[in-house]
């Protein structure tokens, strides 16, 4: 098993920053390839950004690359979403999630079902 703990959700002026962060505990972190995912109201949860065990890969959803960054440090379990640029259609309920993805499946990063533990997310409002 393995337990996802988000954290640095908040509220934010459009235009502003915010970096979610999301400690995980449990089995060996550095076997996991990390995502991001964000569901907002009425809306299907969707992807948002990847990476994988090593770090040295990484994947994000069209809207929002450029302006976000997924990274992690394996040292302290913990993989984070630096989200600048924000805008109010970011607004959502964000959450990591961890899973096993063998070395080629890249398309398998930006689906939900290629990740086997969820955390219980934290909000994200971006203000106009």
């Amino acid at each position: 098993q393995v337990q996802l703990v988000e954290s640095g959700g908040g509220l934010v002026q459009a235009g502003g920053s915010l970096r979610l962060s999301c400690a995980a505990s449990g089995r060996t972190f550095s076997n996991y390839a990390m995502g991001w995912f964000r569901q907002a109201p009425g809306k299907e949860r969707e992807f948002v950004a990847a990476i994988n065990w090593s770090g040295r890969s990484t994947y994000y959803a069209d809207s929002v690359k450029g302006r976000f960054t997924i990274s992690r440090d394996n040292a302290k379990n913990t993989v984070y979403l630096q989200m600048n640029s924000l805008k109010p259609e970011d607004t959502a309920v964000y959450s990591c999630a961890a899973g096993t993805i063998g070395y080629g499946r890249t398309s398998y990063y930006t689906k939900l079902g290629s990740y086997d533990y969820w955390g219980q997310g934290t909000q994200v409002t971006v203000s106009s």
